[in-house]
Formats: C-alpha cells, structure tokens, sequence
C-alpha cells in the first residue's frame, strides 16, 4: 500500500501475508498462517502498516515468496484443488508476484469468487464486503478483519452458509410416474 497517490517506480502489490483453511468433504483438514517478506518493496509503508496493523519486524520474520509458493504446491500436490475467495484480487495479485519472481503458479485446480456468487445469489448491485455478508447472515466474523487465516475461516463459514442456501433453494426434480404409483401392484391386477 503505498503513501499517497503516487506509487513507487515499477510498484506491484506483493503478498505480505498468507492465510489458509484447507477442507475436505467439509472436514477442516489443516490451516496455515504466515507473513511474507516481500521482495521488491520490502519497506512496508505507515498507511499499509496502520490499515493492517501489523508490525515491520512481523514482515522481516516471514517467510519468503519462494517459500509460500512451495506451501501453496503442497496443497495442490495431491489433486487439484479448487481454491475459494472471497472477491478477486488475491489470485490476481499471487499470479502477478509469481509473474515477477519467474516462478509457476502454484493451482492448477478451479477457482471461485465467492463475493461473484454472493452477489449473484442476493441479486446484489454491489460486492458486498465479507464482513458485512456475514453480518448480513446475522453472524459474526472470525478474529480480526484483515487477518489473513480470520479471513480465510470467514470465508469458509459463509461458503457454507451460502451453499446451505442454495441447496435449500434447488427446484427439486420432478417426481417420476414410479414415485406416484406403486407399479407393482398395477402389475399384479394384470398378471392375473
């Protein structure tokens, strides 16, 4: 984030901090948090360190670019993973800092916006924030706004949240002839 309107030569939003919930079958399998030193603009600015509330030394202690690749590969090692967030920037920001640093990006699995569907649920004209749609579902949000994992673990409960909606709101299949009438007892006046 930098100072004021103008940006830095060459500025690009670098990831400074990784949160992750990991699920399978709707089963919490792990979560990971770290900072990331960036590379680039390695000084973090005081409106970014305000807006966040995060410390300098919290940043210098993290981990590198190439080390949350590698963490990110694990989670995609196995099978490909389908990757949800909450609106759009995060994975565009993780393809443009692997852009820079000449490295793959690390999913090769499907990726959801949830905020996209939330909005197309409710019939939104706005992305809603995703503190705000959780308070909207009358519940409150994990830890602290702007953490990376409290993120991630409020995007997870309203994921679920949201698919319980849409489950609950299917037009179910039409019954079939067979669910009306037991055939087996028209069969049995005519077997006769």
């Amino acid at each position: 984030m930098p100072e004021g309107k103008a940006n830095p030569k060459g500025f690009y939003p670098e990831i400074i901090e990784v949160g992750i919930v990991s699920v399978v079958n709707q089963i919490i399998q792990d979560q990971y948090s770290s900072f990331v030193r960036p590379n680039n603009f390695p000084k973090l600015t005081e409106r970014c360190k305000t807006f966040l509330q995060i410390s300098q030394e919290k940043i210098d202690n993290g981990i590198t670019f190439n080390e949350l690749i590698k963490v990110l590969e694990n989670y995609n090692y196995t099978q490909p993973v389908t990757v949800i967030t909450w609106g759009n920037m995060d994975m565009k920001v993780l393809r443009q800092n692997c852009q820079m640093n000449n490295l793959e990006f690390p999913f090769n699995g499907k990726y959801r916006d949830l905020s996209m569907e939330y909005k197309k649920f409710f019939g939104d004209r706005n992305q809603t924030g995703l503190w705000k749609a959780v308070e909207d579902y009358g519940k409150k949000a994990t830890g602290k706004h702007h953490c990376a994992l409290d993120d991630a673990m409020t995007t997870y409960n309203l994921f679920k949240l949201v698919e319980e909606d849409k489950r609950y709101l299917q037009k179910p299949s039409p019954p079939t002839i067979g669910d009306r009438i037991d055939l087996s007892k028209v069969l049995k006046n005519y077997a006769t």
